[in-house]
């Protein structure tokens, strides 16, 4: 149980909860923008990975938001791969545990 959660429960709750709060931030005009919403649904995976790479220190207040905004933007694509790949094992690890249950109820039925 402790493994479903934590490779199922955990990644898609995440990601629908992200999604649900960034959806009205990339509506206009009644259209979703579906890259920006990958973006910022992505930002909370992959921002940590890209404060390690680029550092705003030795910059003005200027250089130094325009590094933060940099930091968010590769972030957000690179959570957004993270993301789509934790979604990908999720599927992977549910249609294998499907299979799993099928193989082991057709032994039953026949011994």
């Amino acid at each position: 149980m402790y493994e479903f959660m934590k490779k199922v429960i955990v990644p898609v709750g995440a990601a629908v909860f992200l999604s649900a709060l960034f959806y009205p931030l990339c509506v206009e005009h009644g259209q979703c923008d579906y890259l920006k919403l990958w973006m910022f649904v992505g930002i909370p995976f992959g921002v940590h990975k890209m404060f390690l790479w680029i550092i705003p220190k030795g910059f003005d207040i200027g250089g130094t938001v325009g590094v933060f905004v940099f930091n968010l933007l590769i972030g957000g694509v690179i959570g957004g791969l993270i993301l789509t790949g934790r979604l990908f094992l999720a599927v992977f690890y549910l249609v294998k545990m499907a299979a799993l249950g099928i193989s082991r109820m057709a032994k039953t039925k026949t011994v």
